[in-house]
């Protein structure tokens, strides 16, 4: 077990070497007294004060960890390391992996019964030279690989140089377009003259009739003043009649004062009256024995009578004057009105003239408007009529030349030249198919190229995990050796261009959380980020992230702008369901931020509401926005990779067609030429 034990943590990778079946079997399995242990550990310490091993240290502590997951782990004084490491470090020292010093069981019969190239590696390794035979299988690997990359470019530069023909054609067509567009700029600069003197003279008119427009405006400003200052006027005289008013209403109060008065030491004289009657009866029986007193309540009631008839007087000039006081009231209140009916037909004057003066500047506006239009109408007219002319001038050459040729063919072969125009016809559509197919074939050669170079950068760039932290990376590496990892996040979702911006922005940093079976898998994987400092990660374990529930938003999914909820928009597996809810299932995914702050301020900013340009509002009320510069767009990049490999095959099945037609129709077009010849 010792000698195995050595074997096995200097590297070796063979079970059945180590007298198993396979590698797990070397962890302890238990007995009944004691429980089995989760890992397998070995640790080798040497002396290295003579450098033997090409490292610098006086001791070198190898060690090495099995797991019952597979996974293991090498170090080299405590600092993790490769088995490449390892190996490299015990090449010509005869204690390696494939060394001679540890000679186990049967050994020795298969060194001396072994072929010759199994003796040779033992002679290989006591000479020294494995680590040079390595280095040299390992460059000439590099090597084998520069030679592909070699054959790929030169293929790559054929099919370019094909495309040399092509674009020189339309190099001559661009230059061309070119000297047609100076020759287009000069005429444009011609017509341009022109229509600037017509434009002059029209607008020559259009300013003596803004003239004349201005003099209607500023006597319409005058009238405006003058009806301003009597307005002012009016405004005055009415204060005026208003003090007089409140004047008259003052003293009528007064009057009314004098008149209750008065009105009160009349129903006190009468009260008294009525009392001396009721007391006439006693005075009638006491008649005799005081008729002194009697005439002396008759003069007093003479007295009275007369205070009475005075004050009756009183009382009645009073009311005559309250009359008089609430006619006056009255025509103050006629002419008032009559003052108020003025002023209002005065305002509707103001405003009849203000919207006269709107009217002609409205007017002023509709004639630029139309001369705008008469000028665009008058550019159209003559490009049409330049280009009626140049066609005219175009078809007379072509019906001269046309009436030529017929005098010509009429003359000579008649008969035979009517089948010869077919087959030529026949060779020229030949011709132009050809060219035509010729050009397609480049064309969708050239689109093919394009995308297929497009499609494996997005391919590199997936594979390396381009533009995720440096410790998402360094986790993805470890995808192969350490079982359990699911992937990230962007990675498991897929989702319509239209709502890519919105997912992204609710998903935020949390579209580069690894998502793991379980627990104790994000628990390697933390352990490996810290023991070799690559920096954090989030992880998500399906186990510990469960179903979720489903969230029911109620009312909201009625208003207007609401598209759904964000977990609702994302395309999944059945697997990570539960996944997506927890992650977007609280998220409300709107049209625009005027919908979004409109709900959010009827619901009292309870939800997350995030917009199609990427806009969230967050509960209780904070917002976030604007633009990203050079955004990795994580979401997009799976479906541009879907999109582009849809593309390169349909553009693939193209160019095959192309090329059949492009053999056929120049079989049609040779045929064509030997039919001419005939």
């Amino acid at each position: 077990n010792v000698s195995d034990a050595v074997r096995w943590v200097l590297g070796e990778q063979s079970a059945k070497s180590l007298r198993g079946g396979n590698m797990q079997d070397v962890i302890f399995a238990g007995t009944e007294l004691r429980k089995p242990q989760g890992f397998a550990y070995v640790a080798i310490t040497l002396d290295n004060s003579d450098r033997a091993l090409h490292i610098d240290y006086d001791e070198v502590k190898v060690s090495r960890r099995l797991y019952r997951s597979g996974e293991s782990e090498y170090k080299i004084n405590d600092s993790a390391c490769r088995l490449k490491d390892i190996n490299e470090l015990f090449f010509d020292t005869g204690i390696g992996q494939e060394g001679y010093s540890i000679i186990g069981q049967g050994e020795v019969e298969r060194i001396l019964s072994g072929k010759a190239e199994e003796r040779r590696e033992l002679f290989d390794e006591a000479a020294g030279i494995t680590k040079f035979r390595k280095r040299k299988a390992l460059a000439e690997k590099k090597l084998d690989n520069e030679r592909a990359d070699l054959v790929r470019v030169s293929d790559i530069l054929s099919e370019l140089e094909k495309q040399v023909g092509p674009l020189k054609r339309q190099s001559e067509t661009a230059r061309k377009y070119l000297e047609l567009r100076e020759e287009l700029k000069s005429l444009e600069l011609n017509l341009f003259l022109m229509e600037t003197d017509a434009v002059r003279t029209d607008l020559k008119s259009f300013t003596e009739r803004e003239q004349i427009l201005s003099q209607d405006a500023e006597e319409t400003e005058k009238n405006e003043e003058q009806l301003k200052s009597e307005y002012e006027e009016l405004e005055q005289i009415l204060e005026e009649l208003d003090r007089e008013i409140e004047e008259k209403r003052n003293s009528l109060s007064e009057l009314n004062l004098n008149t209750n008065e008065l009105t009160g030491r009349i129903n006190v004289l009468q009260e008294k009256i009525n009392t001396e009657k009721r007391n006439a009866k006693h005075i009638n029986n006491r008649l005799g024995l005081i008729a002194q007193d009697k005439q002396e309540k008759d003069a007093a009631l003479e007295g009275f009578i007369s205070e009475k008839t005075e004050s009756d007087a009183a009382a009645a000039e009073a009311k005559k004057k309250a009359e008089e006081a609430e006619w006056i009231l009255v025509s103050c209140d006629e002419e008032m009105m009559l003052l108020d009916q003025k002023i209002q037909d005065l305002k509707n004057s103001v405003i009849d003239i203000i919207n006269e003066r709107g009217d002609i500047t409205a007017k002023g506006q509709r004639f630029e408007a139309v001369l705008e239009q008469v000028q665009v109408r008058a550019s159209e007219l003559n490009q049409k009529l330049l280009k009626i002319r140049t066609e005219e001038e175009s078809l007379k050459k072509d019906v001269g030349a046309g009436e030529r040729e017929m005098q010509e063919l009429d003359k000579t072969q008649a008969s035979l030249e009517e089948s010869r125009s077919a087959v030529l016809r026949r060779k020229e559509e030949c011709t132009k198919e050809v060219n035509r197919l010729g050009l397609l074939l480049g064309n969708l050669q050239q689109q093919y190229q394009a995308d297929s170079v497009r499609l494996e950068s997005l391919r590199n760039l997936a594979e390396r995990y381009d533009g995720y932290g440096n410790s998402i990376r360094k986790v993805m590496e470890t995808r192969d050796r350490i079982r359990g990892i699911h992937g990230v996040v962007a990675d498991l979702i897929s989702v319509d261009k239209k709502y890519e911006t919105a997912i992204e922005t609710a998903l935020g940093g949390k579209i580069q959380n690894i998502v793991t079976d379980s627990e104790e898998t994000a628990k390697r994987l933390i352990e490996h980020l810290k023991r070799n400092r690559f920096g954090r990660a989030t992880f998500l374990p399906l186990t510990s992230i469960g179903r979720g529930k489903e969230w029911d938003p109620g009312e909201v999914m009625k208003e207007q702008g609401v598209l759904g909820i964000a977990s609702g928009l994302v395309h999944t597996e059945e697997t990570y369901e539960g996944l997506v809810r927890y992650l977007l299932g609280r998220d409300l995914v709107v049209t625009d931020i005027d919908q979004a702050i409109r709900i959010a301020r009827k619901y009292h900013y309870s939800f997350r509401i995030v917009t199609l340009e990427g806009e969230l509002l967050n509960p209780g009320g904070s917002m976030s926005g604007g633009a990203f510069k050079n955004s990795s767009n994580l979401l997009g990049r799976k479906r541009e990779i879907e999109e582009l490999e849809k593309a390169t095959e349909k553009s693939l099945k193209k160019a095959e067609l192309a090329e059949k037609e492009l053999a056929a129709a120049q079989e049609r077009l040779e045929k064509a030429g030997r039919e001419i010849e005939e």
